[in-house]
């Protein structure tokens, strides 16, 4: 059986061959057919890209049907337990897991890189006290391309790789300036004796002791977190990425782009929204009403649901897991009781088992974060830091793909014919 697709225009009669190659037809092939020889051709129609596949990619699987996410062919549950966030970024990044020496190499490469440039701090005191952590974090990281005009160098592999050391290593300190910035507590210098996420814990949370102890239970929830949100596919910032990469703009400008595609509470900020859902309910006693709000359409249940999965989001399972044992150490939240509460009704309604409405990687992320003492505002941040890796590696898989250009997409033009110019004076 030929691998392709019989097209009939019953416009004209005629009938087209299409090939079909990994379960897609080339949009381009729908060119040729056309109703006559001045035509355009078809295209697509694909708002949002609900079923488009803009690129071919090696890095992330996501079968949302079963629920199932891999990085590189390794599945997530299996990352989240043996594996750490920088492990994972190698892996992300080159393709296979490192060796013990390919490790240490690496791990040294970004422990160097952790410091930012002073007039970066500089830049980042500017902004006033009560501004945006995320604000602050994507003026930071398009404001890095001026301090490192070589990025600009693209299609140099070297370059390229100094760059994504610089981004993955110092996020975590613009992040966490941010953070200390926005509660008015001088910036903390990165101690590389520490962990990735060791070290981002002591530049948020040191205070007047000689040397930050990073609590390991938190250290390790805080590794988890950031593997889980490493990355996920042609996300809306991914797109970004992607989109301002192909224009061969440098990657602190791209990924400022992708940073800000994350701000929205559609995004990066959903997780915002479950907490303040969660503390809108107030108590497990007003889930049944506020349930019924939602069925009624006064409402949304924030943290369930997810374009891509149709089944139980496999990195919420692990998240669930990580709340338990943060609250182990950090003392029981008490909207965790409403979201257990939830989650057990909603799995349990037909209402929303008919909308495979099923709990997603929001839904328990806020909680874990509030519990550590992180304000709402910054979780996007938080999510930047884990998924810059992803980013970088998606813009860099662009540049080296010969099929990608410029992205530019076409639309249709729904607007008026020619008209000709009326003077003001004789306007009605």
């Amino acid at each position: 059986m030929a691998d392709t697709l019989t097209i009939t225009d019953n416009r004209t009669g005629k009938t087209y061959e299409v090939p079909i190659t990994d379960g897609t037809i080339k949009a381009m092939d729908l060119r040729k057919i056309k109703h006559a020889d001045d035509d355009f051709g078809l295209s697509t129609y694909d708002p949002a890209f609900m079923n488009t596949a803009s690129c071919r990619s090696k890095i992330t699987f996501i079968d949302g049907d079963k629920g199932v996410l891999m990085y590189r062919g390794y599945p997530i549950e299996q990352l989240a337990e043996k594996s750490s966030y920088l492990e994972t970024a190698y892996l992300i990044l080159h393709g296979e897991l490192p060796t013990t020496p390919q490790m240490a190499s690496w791990t040294r490469e970004i422990t160097m890189h952790t410091m930012v440039h002073e007039n970066i701090k500089k830049f980042m005191e500017g902004f006033t006290y009560d501004a945006h952590p995320m604000s602050v974090f994507v003026s930071t990281v398009g404001a890095m391309s001026t301090f490192y005009p070589d990025g600009k160098d693209i299609f140099d592999a070297d370059s390229r790789r100094k760059q994504i050391i610089r981004l993955i290593a110092k996020v975590p300190t613009i992040a966490a300036y941010a953070f200390r910035h926005s509660i008015g507590r001088p910036y903390v210098y990165p101690d590389n004796d520490l962990s990735f996420t060791g070290n981002f814990l002591n530049m948020l949370f040191k205070m007047t002791e000689v040397k930050y102890t990073p609590n390991p239970v938190l250290e390790r929830a805080l590794d988890v977190l950031f593997i889980l949100h490493a990355d996920h596919e042609q996300n809306c910032s991914t797109s970004a990425m992607r989109g301002i990469g192909s224009s061969h703009v440098d990657p602190y400008s791209a990924m400022a782009g992708a940073a800000a595609a994350l701000y929205g509470p559609l995004h990066g900020g959903a997780n915002e929204a479950v907490l303040k859902m969660l503390q809108e309910i107030g108590s497990v006693a007003n889930i049944p009403a506020f349930i019924k709000g939602v069925k009624d359409g006064n409402g949304r249940l924030m943290g369930f649901g997810h374009r891509v999965y149709k089944s139980y989001d496999p990195r919420a399972r692990i998240i669930k897991q990580a709340a338990y044992d943060v609250f182990e150490v950090t003392g029981k939240n008490p909207l965790l009781e409403i979201a257990l509460e939830l989650e057990r009704i909603a799995l349990d309604d037909e209402y929303f088992i008919k909308r495979k409405l099923y709990p997603n990687v929001d839904f328990y992320s806020g909680l874990i974060y509030e519990a550590m003492g992180f304000q709402m505002a910054m979780f996007p941040v938080l999510f930047a830091i884990a998924r810059t890796v992803g980013w970088a590696a998606q813009w860099q898989e662009m540049l080296l793909d010969d099929e990608q250009k410029i992205a530019r997409p076409r639309q249709i033009y729904t607007g008026y014919g020619e008209r000709d110019y009326v003077p003001t004076g004789q306007r009605s």
